[in-house]
């Protein structure tokens, strides 16, 4: 179907999904299994997805030309140039703060659509611009306040239960900064903003932050 895909049957899906759930829970950082687990969990939300990029002019246009988030298609030094505030800065500032690389996001493997194979590949390419559009960090609480968004704008499997399971790990003060505004805020933001993979963020590089988020429907931070 497309290079890297490994064929399975769904009892091997439902395996490889325990598996990795089991993985993922111990280890929220082991991004392999959290690759793993997105995709033999996702038959439901992806194809909804798919169809959501369909209904609009910008996600149909990404769905035709698959554009891709990779230090090969990004010029770093155009975006390091950018004015403080627009997206294209503060997505580079937060891939450095945090030492992270586009290159991190695992291809998919067990996806049984090509099409839909790109469209979860499009999410985990997206997922720090996310972080950026939140002001959310790539500590457990930054993670936990980003799944729970991305819960609701996806309804991946994998995000719902990043979402309820990652906060066990937080102190409890954090927790309760988590119940008492982070997750209300995520959730409101997630329900009321437009689905984020109809943004061609490649083309919004100069846009501010700002402006962005009030384009999408992402409320302000508490």
């Amino acid at each position: 179907l497309y290079p890297g895909h490994i064929p399975t049957s769904p009892l091997q899906k439902a395996l490889l999904a325990a598996g990795s759930a089991v993985m993922a829970l111990y280890d929220p950082y082991r991004h392999d299994m959290v690759a793993v687990l997105g995709e033999t969990t996702g038959c439901l939300a992806l194809p909804s997805l798919r169809d959501k990029m369909k209904h609009h002019p910008e996600g149909y246009r990404i769905l035709q030309e698959r554009p891709r988030i990779r230090l090969s298609t990004l010029d770093m030094a155009r975006l390091r140039g950018l004015p403080p505030g627009s997206l294209g800065r503060e997505y580079v500032r937060f891939l450095e703060d945090n030492k992270v690389s586009p290159d991190s996001r695992m291809p998919p493997k067990f996806v049984d659509d090509e099409e839909l194979a790109y469209v979860i590949q499009r999410y985990r390419e997206v997922h720090d611009l996310m972080h950026t559009l939140l002001g959310m960090p790539t500590n457990m609480l930054g993670e936990v306040v980003v799944k729970w968004f991305e819960a609701v704008q996806t309804g991946l499997p994998m995000c719902v239960l990043g979402a309820a399971f990652g906060p066990v790990r937080l102190s409890t003060r954090k927790l309760q900064v988590l119940a008492t505004q982070l997750v209300p805020w995520a959730i409101q933001s997630g329900l009321n903003a437009s689905c984020i993979l109809n943004v061609y963020y490649e083309q919004r590089w100069e846009q501010p932050v700002e402006s962005l988020r009030e384009e999408i429907g992402i409320l302000p931070p508490p």
